[in-house]
This record gives C-alpha cells, structure tokens and sequence, in this order.
C-alpha cells in the first residue's frame, strides 16, 4: 500500500509546534497499518521538521532560544531582501531538515514514549506550511 496526500498547516507563530496528532489525523490508514513506514516532508526553506520531547513545553522555548543563539539575526547576512528573519531560517531549516521517517508497526507510529514530530517555524511570519505525507506498508 502506497498512499500520498498533503497536509496544509495553518500560519503559526514563531517557534517550535508539535503536529504529531495532526499528522495521525490526516492519515487514518495508519492505524490499518501493520508493517511500514510514514516519510513527512515539508515543501519550504525556511521551516523544518524534527522529533524530539513531547512532554514538557519548556523544551519548546529552549530550542527557540538555542537555535536564535546558533544562528543569530544580526550576523551581516547578504541575502536580505525578504526581511532580518529570513537567512537565519533558512541557516535553521537547513540544520534541521526538511524530512522525517517514522516506522509505522501495529496500527501506530513507533515513536518513543517522549517523542513527537515538531513543525519548526523560524520565521515570524511564516504563512501555511505544506506537507508531504506518504504512507507505505502493509
């Protein structure tokens, strides 16, 4: 079984988003899943994809205050036409990345007991974020 759809997220605030439910939501099949795989892919430069800690939302605020510590704004950036936010979130997409691959067993995702999949926006203004989701098992 192979099934591909994509997911539009809303526009959201700056910051570190957990969209694992989201993502279960759009994909019932997941759950006729025995064996398999979900890859999830974002179609943008300057917002990425990880999982990490689901639990506690002070993790949240210490990825954003990490990574704006990684890659700060006011490094003299060339490529400025779209605003003091952009390069860094590129720099920040890049570093993260622009996919994840979950294996699926059972009916479910096989994240560990803390993990969820975060959407990372780095932009302050960032507008609806697309997702690629495709689901292949059996």
């Amino acid at each position: 079984m192979w099934i591909q759809r994509t997911l539009t997220l809303p526009a959201v605030r700056r910051g570190y988003h957990l969209i694992t439910s989201r993502i279960i939501d759009e994909l019932p099949e997941i759950s006729e899943t025995q064996t398999g795989m979900l890859h999830i892919f974002i179609q943008h430069t300057s917002a990425s994809l990880t999982i990490n800690e689901n639990a506690d939302p002070d993790v949240r605020v210490d990825f954003e205050t990490a990574m704006n510590h990684a890659v700060p704004e006011s490094l003299p950036y060339v490529h400025t036409l779209e605003g003091p936010d952009d390069m860094p979130a590129h720099v920040k997409a890049s570093m993260l990345g622009s996919n994840v691959t979950i294996p699926i067993g059972g009916g479910r995702l096989l994240l560990g007991t803390w993990q969820g999949v975060y959407l990372c926006e780095h932009r302050d203004h960032g507008g609806p974020r697309r997702l690629v989701l495709t689901l292949m098992g059996q």
